[in-house]
């Protein structure tokens, strides 16, 4: 079963295009969820409302947790964005679901 730690460690590997740090060594995300099942969730929190970026890094964060062993779904939820209702839509009209 995949750990918090795992999921932590992957997203390590997407960083914020400008600043080229981990979003997770910016403190980017929280609220990591993992179910017996194999769901992952949690939030991303741009360190700007207005930041152009976030779907970049969302989607990216979002690909690299489904490549974890044992992980069936990820759900991605941006918070702390002006555009999140939209955003978020796009994230999940788009899941990444392993059978």
């Amino acid at each position: 079963m995949v750990s918090k730690d795992d999921v932590l460690n992957a997203l390590k590997r997407v960083a914020d295009p400008h600043m080229g740090i981990s979003i997770v060594d910016m403190g980017l995300i929280n609220d990591v969820e993992v179910g017996e099942d194999g769901n992952v969730s949690f939030t991303l929190t741009p360190t700007n409302p207005g930041c152009m970026s976030v779907i970049h890094m969302a989607g990216g964060a979002k690909h690299v947790v489904s490549e974890l062993e044992g992980v069936k779904k990820v759900n991605v939820t941006v918070k702390g964005h002006m555009m999140e209702d939209d955003i978020n839509k796009i994230l999940g009209d788009e899941p990444i679901e392993k059978k």
